[in-house]
This record gives structure tokens, C-alpha cells and sequence, in this order.
């Protein structure tokens, strides 16, 4: 076990310092100069190359690269080019609305993927399942965009029940008020990472219901769902594990998009402002956060499901 978390730690530092080097490049082959957006359309060039000197522009790209990436692992993120405030400040108050959004996301797509992944699989013959089944496809292929003006429409300017955009001034001093304006979004994109989960589920029931165990089971008594409950899901629940990083990662990606749509002050809004504005360091420490965040929780459900599942640890030694 020890030599598979020092492997899986080296991955996760190998992977991001991949990440911040394409992070790095991809953003200096944006149009548009930093410098230029700061002085205005009236900067003289003298005070445009004296803006590009103050800022370190003007440096080779390798030792930006490098003071950016030194200042990352020292946990110091920077200030904004535009404004010159705290980095780390700002993406810490923008994920007070992203991350919320991404949890309350996860437990909708869980609840709808578990339970009815578990039925159209036992059920598999019935009607109901597949109407259910079908239901599942077409909500996995709906933009997310889409879903949430069709949500807006609905929930909200026909029935009035949830707040179309916006997010309290006041944060989460009212826990209520905020949960109702996220409550929009992340049905918007926990139906639809629920129906792309729901079809793992209902996958790796079908493999438990005819494992060899589960009919051992029946043969000693127990009945199809008592076998299916008792030794089929625990294996269900393995193979939910070994996907929940890819489909956390949907969810975070997901939630940085539709805060646009719903007007939510998140990390996502944060983004196209700063693209816009060309705020470079901002825009690649946020980026490399995230990603960041997204790869730690890979590992850490790699790690997780060799400690639940003993065949891993017999298969390593």
C-alpha cells in the first residue's frame, strides 16, 4: 500500500506540473495585449512598454513561467494584473458559490442514479424500466445550457417556485435563501450527471445480479434482491467509486459553465471576466487550481477504492 500512494503522489506532481505548463501556454496564445487593456485606447506606447516592464511582461516566457510556478507550490498565488487584488482572496470568495454548487450537484445526480440504476437493472423486463432507461439516454445527451433555460422556464417563470438567476449579496448569512438559488443550477446538472451515472449503475448491477457469488447466494436461500442487497452492491458500490472522480470532474466543469447562465458570482463568471480583461496570472492560477482540485480528487478515489477493495491489495503483493 505504501508504494502505491508514494507511485500515486509522484503521478499527481507529475501531472500537475504538465498542467501548469499547458495552462501557461495556452493563455499566452490569446490575441490581445495585457499591457495594451491596462493603459487604454488613449496609453501612449512609451507608457504601454512602461506598463508590460512594471507587470514583467517583457521577461522571457521561461522565467515567468517559473516565478508563477514557484509562487503556486509556496502557496502564493499573486495579485491580479487588472485590479491588484489577492488571487487566493477572490478564488476563495467565488468558491463559496462553485463549490456548494458542485456538492448539491453530486447528492442530486447520486439520488437519482443509485436508486433508479438498482430498479431498471432488477426490473429490467418491466415497462417502467425501460421507460426509465430511455429517459436516461435522452437526458444524458441534453446540453446543460439548454436543460437550464428549460428549468427557468418551468420552475421558474411558469410555476415561480425557484429563483431563475442571482445569488444572495449577503452570501450564506441566509443558508435558505442561498440553497434556493442554487437549488436551479444543480438540478440542471445533477439530472444530467445523474443520467450519465445512472447507466454505470445500472451496468454494474446487471454484472452483480449475474455474478457467480449472488447466484451462489440464491442457492443457499436467499432470495434475487436479498442475494442482490447483501453481496451484489457492495461490488455496485466499488464500481461507483472507481467513476465518482470523472463524474465529480463533469460536475466542477459543468458548474463553472452554467454559473453564467444563472448569474451566479462563482469561479466560472470570474473566468470570462477575466479572459476578457486579459488578466493572465489570475486567469492561470484559477485555472490550475481547479485542475488541481480535480486531480487530487482522482487520486484520493484511487486511494479509497484500494481500501475498500481487498482484490487490489491482494493483486499488488
Amino acid at each position: 500500500m505504501s508504494r502505491f500512494l508514494v507511485v500515486r503522489l509522484l503521478t499527481l506532481l507529475a501531472g500537475l506540473l504538465l498542467a501548469s505548463l499547458i495552462i501557461f501556454l495556452s493563455l499566452r496564445l490569446l490575441p490581445g495585449d495585457v499591457a495594451q487593456v491596462i493603459g487604454g485606447t488613449s496609453a501612449s506606447a512609451a507608457q504601454v512598454d512602461a506598463i508590460r516592464e512594471r507587470l514583467g511582461l517583457d521577461r522571457p516566457l521561461p522565467l515567468q513561467y517559473f516565478d508563477w510556478l514557484g509562487g503556486i507550490f509556496t502557496g502564493q498565488l499573486g495579485n491580479s494584473i487588472v485590479s491588484g487584488t489577492s488571487i487566493a482572496a477572490e478564488i476563495a470568495q467565488k468558491a463559496q458559490v462553485t463549490v456548494p454548487l458542485t456538492l448539491y450537484s453530486l447528492v442530486v445526480a447520486l439520488v437519482v442514479a443509485l436508486p433508479l440504476g438498482v430498479f431498471t437493472a432488477y426490473r429490467r423486463n418491466a415497462l417502467p424500466s425501460r421507460i426509465i432507461s430511455v429517459l436516461g439516454v435522452v437526458a444524458a445527451a441534453v446540453p446543460a445550457v439548454w436543460a437550464g433555460l428549460l428549468g427557468i422556464m418551468l420552475l421558474s417563470t411558469w410555476l415561480g417556485l425557484l429563483p431563475a438567476q442571482g445569488f444572495p449579496r449577503d452570501g450564506w448569512a441566509d443558508p435558505m435563501a442561498a440553497l434556493r438559488s442554487l437549488t436551479l443550477p444543480a438540478l440542471t446538472i445533477g439530472l444530467i450527471e445523474g443520467a450519465i451515472l445512472f447507466r454505470f449503475v445500472k451496468s454494474a448491477t446487471l454484472n452483480a445480479i449475474g455474478a457467480e457469488h449472488v447466484r451462489t447466494a440464491m442457492s443457499r436461500g436467499y432470495t434475487r434482491f436479498g442475494a442482490l442487497i447483501r453481496h451484489g452492491l457492495p461490488g455496485v458500490g466499488l464500481s461507483v467509486i472507481s467513476i465518482l472522480g470523472l463524474q465529480v470532474a463533469g460536475l466542477l466543469v459543468g458548474a463553472v459553465v452554467i454559473e453564467q447562465l444563472f448569474s451566479l458570482p462563482g469561479l466560472g463568471r470570474m473566468l470570462v471576466v477575466d479572459v476578457g480583461q486579459r488578466d493572465l496570472i489570475k486567469v492561470q492560477s484559477t485555472l490550475f487550481v481547479l485542475t488541481a482540485v480535480i486531480l487530487a480528487l482522482g487520486a484520493l478515489i484511487d486511494v479509497m477504492h484500494r481500501v475498500v477493495d481487498p482484490r487490489l491489495r491482494v493483486e499488488e503483493q
